[in-house]
């Protein structure tokens, strides 16, 4: 099988390209500004905006499976349009396609969230998401769309780097307590899209870990893991700050993990080995 992994050289692409090829498939990846480090995979510079690039590149890869791991903030012409472009490349090529999407499209008013839930979005890119989501499954209705949460890796990770400088006080700022959401390892989350890939899944599914952590939390059991002094966290709370967005967001994959041979393991499990 041609798997082409969209932002391949961001922190999921990466790890979607190390299995992808680990398990024998041709891997082919893109990038927007530059191309990861890997030699496992073929690169090809894309922008979400360019319809014409996008349709020459898979042409050329032909793949079998695009899955897209691209980020593109806030920004609507990539983070909401360009997914939907490529929904349609993949339709005409024959490609299966999976999309990640984020627990950004909700707002937290209800808490828990299961894949019956409808987006919600209360920030310009939860919007994005969330109108991503709608095209997608429109113009290509065998796609799936597994929305995640935070994504942790063995120390390289964005979270893991702020507590990693905060513990060690080169960095301002404060984690919160009140800001709560469902963190998956990245190794997990990359296994879990693959095996969705390989088989005949459709439609929304939530691809999170078990455990509702606050980021404070998560932060106490990074430093632990990674020998770092706890103590030198500073906490805050979310609700106390400028930053828009929901404070409480639970993703529930219980009905995806049953269908998955892949455990999406919680923050108290893939947390207690060093990295």
């Amino acid at each position: 099988m041609t798997v082409l992994v969209i932002g391949g050289s961001g922190f999921l692409g990466t790890e979607l390209i190390r299995q992808a090829a680990r398990a024998g498939h041709v891997t082919a990846a893109t990038y927007a500004t530059r191309p990861g480090t890997t030699s496992h995979a073929a690169w090809y510079q894309l922008d979400l905006r360019d319809p014409g690039r996008m349709d020459a590149v898979m042409a050329e890869v032909g793949a079998d499976l695009v899955i897209n791991a691209s980020s593109g903030k806030a920004d609507w012409a990539v983070t909401a349009q360009g997914p939907v472009r490529l929904a349609m490349a993949a339709a005409k090529h024959g490609s299966r396609l999976v999309h990640v999407s984020s627990d950004a499209v909700f707002s937290g008013a209800r808490v828990h969230y299961d894949e019956s839930c409808l987006p919600d979005p209360v920030t310009p890119y939860g919007a994005a998401k969330a109108a991503s989501e709608t095209g997608i499954l429109l113009v290509h209705p065998q796609a799936v769309v597994a929305r995640t949460s935070l994504i942790i890796g063995d120390g390289d990770s964005v979270h893991e780097r702020i507590v990693q400088e905060l513990a060690a006080g080169t960095r301002d700022g404060v984690l919160f307590t009140d800001d709560i959401r469902c963190p998956v390892h990245v190794a997990d989350l990359a296994a879990a899209l693959l095996e969705l890939a390989c088989g005949d899944a459709a439609g929304v599914h939530h691809l999170a870990g078990p455990d509702a952590v606050s980021r404070h939390e998560l932060g106490i059991l990074i430093a632990r893991r990674d020998g770092l002094d706890a103590s030198r966290l500073p906490k805050g709370l979310r609700a106390h700050s400028t930053l828009p967005g929901a404070l409480d967001v639970r993703l529930d994959s219980r009905a995806t993990q049953r269908g998955l041979r892949t455990t999406l393991r919680g923050a108290h499990q893939f947390c207690i080995t060093p990295a």
